[in-house]
């Protein structure tokens, strides 16, 4: 997988990873975010994955999880939930975090990746990017 981000920087924000599919958020760039994150945040434990309803949401939901499991860690599959519930199975769970793909409230040709840690606080589109 390609790993030079330069362009797509401007999808990292405060909170999360945020744009245009396929443009800015796309297949490569959530499999490389969840790998990292996979190796260096959660430390191959177990990690709730969710996703919303949009149409590109399964493909990128796809390469999250594919990345997970290649990083060694487990993936407890939540399917379509929203972004509370992704809180809620992380603390139910006791997992390491969770990954959910959605961009929330912006327009339906965007998505991103909203990522929780262990206690279900959000990590930063900003940290996400140093990771990778």
């Amino acid at each position: 997988m390609n790993t030079d981000f330069s362009a797509k920087r401007a999808a990292f924000k405060k909170y999360d990873i945020r744009g245009v599919y396929p443009g800015m958020v796309d297949e490569n760039l959530v499999y490389t975010v969840a790998k990292a994150l996979g190796e260096k945040v959660f430390h191959k434990g177990k990690v709730v994955l969710g996703r919303d309803v949009r149409h590109s949401s399964p493909s990128l939901y796809e390469a999250a999880k594919s990345a997970l499991e290649v990083s060694g860690t487990e993936v407890e599959a939540a399917g379509v939930i929203t972004t509370p519930m992704l809180a809620f199975l992380v603390n139910h769970l006791g997992a390491s975090g969770g990954i959910m793909i959605t961009a929330s409230h912006n327009p339906k040709e965007d998505n991103g990746v909203k990522v929780a840690n262990a206690k279900g606080e959000p990590i930063s589109g900003e940290e996400m990017f140093e990771l990778i």
